[in-house]
């Protein structure tokens, strides 16, 4: 591939596990808060039912159909109601807790330093993330990732989220660069990879579970060191 100036990288499940963290801390709830005993009666249930409605309500999140706060709170009602529980004050417990517990967890994919270690010798690293921007910044600090980045664009904070166009022009913009001169790295295909086509960026899919795709991509990665090959 070509040389470039600046990388851009998504953060939740790219660089941080997110799957890994948010299971970890959903395993906490269950039994911090008794869930059997409210007939949530297997954990893993649980925690495939809120998975699946996370990835949803994310999904309008990203397109902005629905607001952070639905978001955070509408996750765990849906997700309870799913098992026939319907407590708007647990739904509201649970989601609190989560954010704080959640973000503090420092699961990365396998070979995070390691590259980012090889890369910042030779780029400027920068993430592009749609997370809330309390909860991003304790991931990046408490991962220990923070050092690599020369900036850390967050959504809430840009006022744009991916795959808005303006997002990456802005990311582009604080590299000092063009979108010639820069690559974006990511596992989600609307968010950051078409988002990243929409303004001519050169870009690299982290698809860990080897989903079938239909999209043409750039280039294609299931471990993060094979970026050590590629850039």
């Amino acid at each position: 591939m070509k040389q470039y100036k600046a990388i851009f990288f998504d953060l939740d499940h790219t660089l941080w596990d997110f799957e890994l963290n948010s299971e970890e801390a959903l395993l906490e709830l269950y039994d911090q808060h008794l869930l059997q005993h409210l007939g949530v009666l297997n954990v893993k249930d649980f925690i495939r039912n809120y998975r699946k409605v996370n990835h949803e309500m994310w999904d309008d999140y990203h397109h902005n159909r629905i607001s952070k706060e639905t978001l955070r709170f509408g996750r765990f009602s849906r997700a309870l109601q799913s098992f026939q529980i319907f407590d708007d004050l647990l739904a509201e417990n649970l989601s609190m807790q989560y954010l704080q517990i959640c973000p503090v967890k420092t699961n990365l994919f396998p070979h995070t330093i390691e590259v980012l270690d090889h890369l910042k010798e030779k780029y400027s690293l920068h993430i592009i993330t749609n997370g809330f921007k309390e909860v991003q910044y304790l991931k990046i600090r408490n991962s220990g990732i923070e050092k690599y980045f020369d900036h850390i664009h967050i959504s809430e904070e840009v006022g744009f989220k991916k795959p808005e166009p303006e997002i990456f022009l802005h990311a582009t913009k604080s590299a000092g660069t063009t979108t010639d001169n820069c690559i974006m790295i990511g596992d989600n295909l609307d968010t950051d990879i078409k988002g990243a086509m929409n303004v001519g960026l050169d870009h690299i899919l982290f698809n860990p579970e080897k989903i079938a795709i239909s999209v043409k991509v750039n280039k294609e990665i299931s471990s993060l060191q094979e970026l050590l090959h590629l850039l």
